[in-house]
């Protein structure tokens, strides 16, 4: 008895800790944020050029260039995942609403991150080449195709208010009599195999994360695309795009799985089902639900289709 009440305290203390590090590395953020945000701009934007440098070596028959582009395209895309984005908001929203395996926490993001290239990939493509739509035309594309990719967004914040409404509803409380006989396994329905065992999301609710997370394709990696098209080089821009999706992706995963582990340790603190209050999962959920709806609304809102200085990267990636 004793034990436990020390390992109680100890949780206790930790969460306390670990409450207090976060408000303070997040005020530290909050103070440099602008700071921040202008370096990981300027720093995309210095990268992307270094593409376009890497992509006119490969014009030239200078095929070093080819492998200096995969490298940076890796480190762009990690850049890119380090710096604010719709894709991480997602991820962390739905992670710490929602329980998910370690499987799936790794995969949501990673599934997710590629289709970001593939989207890039079929915008151009589709686009430029099917359509031959001009740089004017492809702006003015994407800022239509982002504007959709918010309102999916706002789709998929309200499926999730929707579950947590459903998961409030009293459930009918069923009796099943069964032999007094050495039954009791995972599926005997007794309830006594630990606190919210088998409550992992379902595949339409993972298959929403990772459209949403795709469906907005990145603006460096369509003029990364755009470049080698006119070059004539469309393999490389391609191979350039996953790469680039590939450090996203790989960037993000680290991010999920911290989520997850937060949310697990508060759920081990506190209970999974919230102890005396049930009410408060399905509460996270539809909180979570309405912080991705006001998101999509300020992502639709202030998305725009090609920057003052005439520079797309900065236009939204």
């Amino acid at each position: 008895m004793t034990t436990q009440i020390l390992a109680r305290r100890w949780r206790l203390s930790g969460a306390i800790a670990l409450v207090v590090l976060f408000f303070a590395a997040a005020l530290i953020l909050h103070a440099h944020w602008s700071a921040f945000l202008a370096w990981c701009l300027a720093t995309q934007i210095t990268l992307h050029r270094y593409l376009v440098m890497y992509l006119l070596q490969l014009n030239n028959h200078q095929y070093t260039g080819g492998l200096w582009l995969l490298i940076g395209a890796f480190f762009y895309g990690v850049l890119h995942a380090v710096g604010p984005g719709h894709g991480k908001f997602i991820v962390t929203t739905y992670l710490s609403t929602n329980k998910e395996s370690q499987t799936a926490a790794r995969l949501i993001p990673f599934l997710g991150s590629l289709m970001q290239g593939v989207s890039a990939i079929l915008f151009v493509f589709i686009l430029a080449v099917g359509f031959n739509l001009a740089a004017g035309d492809l702006s003015e594309s994407r800022w239509y195709v982002e504007k959709a990719s918010a309102l999916l967004i706002a789709g998929f914040g309200g499926w999730l208010i929707l579950r947590g409404m459903q998961s409030l509803r009293p459930r009918r409380v069923t009796f099943t009599f069964r032999p007094l006989a050495n039954d009791h396994g995972p599926d005997c329905g007794c309830g006594h195999h630990g606190v919210g065992a088998g409550a992992h999301g379902d595949w339409k609710t993972r298959a929403g994360v990772i459209l949403a997370i795709g469906a907005r394709p990145c603006s460096g990696a369509i003029m990364i695309l755009l470049f080698s098209n006119a070059l004539g080089i469309v393999s490389w821009g391609m191979a350039a795009v996953m790469t680039m999706a590939l450090g996203t992706a790989l960037s993000i995963m680290g991010l999920s799985l911290a989520v997850r582990y937060a949310r697990n340790s508060t759920a081990a603190l506190f209970g999974e089902r919230g102890g005396n209050l049930p009410w408060l999962v399905p509460a996270l959920k539809i909180a979570g639900g309405l912080m991705l709806i006001f998101f999509a609304l300020v992502l639709f809102l202030t998305v725009i289709p090609v920057s003052a200085n005439g520079d797309y990267i900065a236009a939204g990636c």
